[in-house]
């Protein structure tokens, strides 16, 4: 039987990656933060500054804490270097718990352009804003914005609760990586003037894990007066048992933990991070169907606290801002044949490898998995594919089931949701644009290569493509994206006009291939169907 195994999200290529594009040092550029003064590059079109502190170290008894103000300093800080990545899966050099810290680029610091906040992906478990493929130059020079990335707690660092772990000033006691988002917003409304950005004008976007987290803050009271726009991208969305779990199995995860420590819950504070970090992975390796708690199955993300979140996404109504949906047509090629992520076991040649894979997939999904189940989602997935003329071969279905039991399932329905019941427009767009074989399809996480301009590096070209096309369909993206960031109807030179997502009128922005972009419905809605008649969340 092929096992379930949960893979890291994205791969960091290094702790401190090397500014890109930049064979030697800028001009110092200085600016005035609320903390105290920091000194970044002027690179060309752009001035940069990276490693800039938000919030304190959480390390000690900040630990399992929310996040507070950094020290203010005197005389000028050097900002022309990234800060860790958090602590995390895949263990990266340099990483550490000392890891809040944001990147900021832009073409000014003089002005008030809108501000673009992105939120890594990497299932809540890795990832950093220092990655090369966030680099902000492109969305900042072609969008005329400022971009901003930055990193935040990851794993049991950073998501799950306990109440023993409550912070007496704020009453929180868990979700931290959330708060730390919180945190940014609000020290990006509090700096955005000095690096030449309208602090009445915050557009928050993120991929994946990063997605949910943008839709999630979209959600909180306390930051309706931060987030004017919102762009999730492939969105994670989150429930249970998929990607999160209950209070209750968060509690006893927590406590099980201790004991591995002959400790208490409390006093994890004092245990080395690796150590810790190491534990927690250990609880959930494996088969999630061998695992003594069911949630969690394939990622790690928050969980309903009744203050940072207050229920799964789909208990939930919708975000009460304007919504720029993004998701890639074949969401599931990342996890098994996309570029530099292939799948450790052997890809399914024939039946019963097929049958085995797809009953993995479906444990991500769903605590009890049987032959039956297995057989009717095969058989449903063949008949939408002969009915929409799509391969039928195994490697074939199994990642279009892979993709929309995880993703587009929820990002569609939760899309059509939002425009029954929502108080805002939403525009939706379907990223289509394909790999370069031996790769197939559009994965998921190809939408940010071609939002930051990334495709063109090294390790993605191959895969991506560096010619006219994608730099007109990079220039495309970043369009659509800046202009809705300025509070208009998301439009490009190079896209027709593009109207909001309605019950009545589905229009969907179809990005990518020789017409770079056309308006159409949403695609392979019959494989959707599967999801619906089984119960999955949303409902439609």
């Amino acid at each position: 039987m092929t096992r379930s195994v949960d893979l890291p999200h994205n791969r960091v290529p290094s702790a401190v990656p090397a500014p890109r594009g930049t064979a030697g040092r800028g001009r110092s550029v200085v600016v005035r933060t609320t903390e105290g003064r920091i000194a970044g590059e002027r690179l060309d079109e752009v001035t940069v500054f990276r490693g800039v502190p938000y919030a304190a170290p959480p390390v000690g008894p900040l630990r399992f804490a929310s996040p507070v103000p950094p020290q203010p300093w005197t005389g000028i800080r050097d900002a022309t270097r990234f800060g860790a990545p958090s602590l995390q899966t895949d263990y990266v050099p340099g990483s550490s718990e000392d890891c809040l810290y944001a990147n900021v680029w832009t073409p000014g610091i003089r002005g008030r352009r809108p501000v673009l906040v992105y939120i890594h992906g990497g299932g809540w478990t890795v990832g950093a804003g220092s990655e090369p493929d966030y680099d902000g130059t492109r969305p900042a020079v072609h969008g005329d914005l400022v971009v901003v990335t930055f990193n935040y707690r990851l794993g049991l660092l950073g998501w799950g609760l306990h109440e023993t772990l409550v912070d007496p000033r704020t009453g929180s006691f868990g979700n931290w990586g959330l708060q730390d988002q919180a945190a940014l917003l609000r020290w990006v409304q509090a700096n955005a003037a000095a690096f030449g950005g309208d602090p009445e004008n915050i557009t928050v976007a993120g991929t994946s894990a990063g997605g949910s987290s943008t839709w999630q803050l979209s959600l909180l009271p306390e930051l309706r007066s931060v987030i004017r726009r919102a762009v999730p991208i492939s969105a994670k969305h989150v429930w249970n048992p998929a990607s999160s779990t209950t209070p209750a199995e968060s509690r006893a995860v927590y406590a099980a933990l201790a004991r591995r420590f002959g400790r208490t819950v409390d006093t994890l504070r004092s245990v080395p991070g690796v150590e810790l970090k190491d534990a927690w992975e250990d609880i959930f390796s494996g088969d999630p169907e061998d695992r003594p708690h069911t949630g969690w199955r394939e990622y790690r993300g928050p969980v309903p606290d009744g203050q940072w979140m207050r229920g799964f996404d789909h208990d939930l109504p919708t975000p009460r801002v304007p919504l720029l949906v993004l998701y890639c047509r074949t969401e599931g090629t990342f996890f098994t044949t996309g570029p530099g992520y292939p799948y450790p076991g052997p890809l399914p040649e024939d039946e019963a490898g097929l049958r085995a894979a797809v009953a993995m997939v479906l444990r991500k999904c769903r605590t009890t998995v049987t032959a039956e189940l297995v057989e009717n989602c095969l058989a449903h997935y063949r008949e939408a594919a002969v009915a929409d003329g799509l391969p039928q071969d195994p490697v074939a279905l199994w990642t279009e089931i892979w993709g929309d039991s995880l993703f587009r399932h929820q990002i569609l329905r939760q899309t059509e949701r939002h425009a029954r019941r929502g108080r805002s427009p939403v525009h939706l767009a379907e990223f289509a644009h394909p790999l370069r074989p031996p790769h197939r399809g559009t994965p998921h996480e190809a939408t940010s290569k071609f939002l930051f301009g990334s495709h063109t590096l090294d390790h993605n070209a191959p895969a991506y493509g560096d010619g006219p096309p994608e730099h007109r369909i990079s220039g495309l993206l970043i369009d659509l994206v800046a202009s809705f960031a300025r509070g208009e109807t998301p439009h490009s030179p190079h896209a027709p006009a593009w109207k909001a997502f309605t019950p009545a009128r589905r229009h969907t922005m179809i990005i990518g291939g020789e017409r770079l972009a056309v308006l159409a419905e949403p695609v392979k809605e019959r494989q959707l169907r599967y999801w619906d008649r089984i119960g999955h969340p949303p409902r439609p």
